[in-house]
């Protein structure tokens, strides 16, 4: 199979190309990212050099770019997108650019090429907060910060293009990734160098948020399953069950790094931030996966990552 990764050079994009690459070996992957801030060719050592794989520097808006790459493979995994929320907050425009126009052009290629498959990468911000129980592949979208809207928009876009023009398009929402190559803006990687510095945690009100995470490589496993076995048409939860709220998560990093609780600080809460994610997998369970890394190995893996 010959895929086309855009935002390959970012966190979970990357850990995806490496994958594949390691994992099916007659596969082929073109990346396309735009390098950003949160993108780095960096992320791709080890995979730029490969025959079987091929970077190319370009926005997912340039529609000639992306229209003659569409055109050469059989699938297409959408990774690009901006992603932080506190930016999203500071300023929507660039996350509607990038995440709904971006993959607008994308399925506009996509349904010019007949390509066998397109996987949209989505969040589980996308349904809001669940205070209690879980949220499943049917309940509505219920978006609560910018970011998350443009990804509810893109996933309703790609479900309209599959209804309208028979795309093969598949959704997957994944819960919080953590891992190696991930930004260092976000929440555990950023926690991990603060400490590892002697510098302050600066947590969101009192810490009680809580969120589902997932080592990225569960993660890419996941995704390629769904690629090549999902169900057209279908949407797919990825989660751990493992349920931590920021205080957790910070204290277990202090305590991997070794140092002290002193370094928390409280700051002022995000606007609109949501209590609580949790997701359903029994779909994707159903396909055969499961996580392999609890949080505590995938966690140590992670901060022996960033401080080596």
């Amino acid at each position: 199979m010959r895929l086309l990764v855009t935002g390959g050079a970012g966190f979970i994009g990357s850990n995806f190309v490496h994958h594949v690459l390691s994992t099916h070996t007659d596969d082929e992957v073109v990346t396309l990212d735009a390098l950003t801030y949160a993108g780095s060719k960096t992320n791709l050592t080890g995979v730029l050099d490969n025959p079987r794989h091929k970077f190319i520097e370009g926005d997912i808006r340039d529609r000639e770019l992306v229209t003659n790459l569409v055109d050469d493979v059989d699938a297409v995994i959408n990774f690009a997108a901006e992603s932080h929320v506190d930016r999203s907050i500071e300023g929507a425009k660039p996350f509607v650019s990038t995440n709904v126009q971006g993959t607008q052009t994308l399925l506009d290629a996509a349904n010019e090429a007949g390509i066998d498959r397109f996987l949209q990468i989505s969040t589980d911000e996308v349904y809001g907060q669940v205070l209690d129980g879980t949220f499943s592949e049917d309940d509505p979208l219920n978006p609560r910060n910018p970011y998350a809207a443009t990804k509810a928009g893109a996933d309703l876009l790609a479900n309209s293009f599959h209804t309208t023009h028979d795309i093969p398009v598949v959704i997957t929402r994944t819960s919080n990734n953590f891992g190696p190559r991930q930004h260092a803006e976000k929440l555990i990687p950023k926690f991990i160098q603060n400490a590892a510095a002697g510098e302050s945690l600066p947590v969101y009100g009192d810490g009680s948020n809580v969120r589902e995470w997932i080592y990225v490589e569960d993660n890419c496993r996941a995704l390629d399953l769904v690629l090549r076995e999902g169900n057209i048409g279908e949407v797919y939860n990825i989660g751990s069950h493992s349920e931590k709220t920021n205080l957790e998560v910070t204290e277990a990093i202090l305590d991997a790094v070794g140092a002290s609780d002193d370094l928390i600080k409280f700051v002022e809460d995000r606007a609109g931030h949501d209590q609580r994610y949790a997701l359903d997998t029994d779909k994707i369970e159903a396909l055969g996966w499961e996580p392999q890394y609890s949080f505590e190995d995938a966690l140590e893996r992670t901060v022996d990552y960033y401080l080596n």
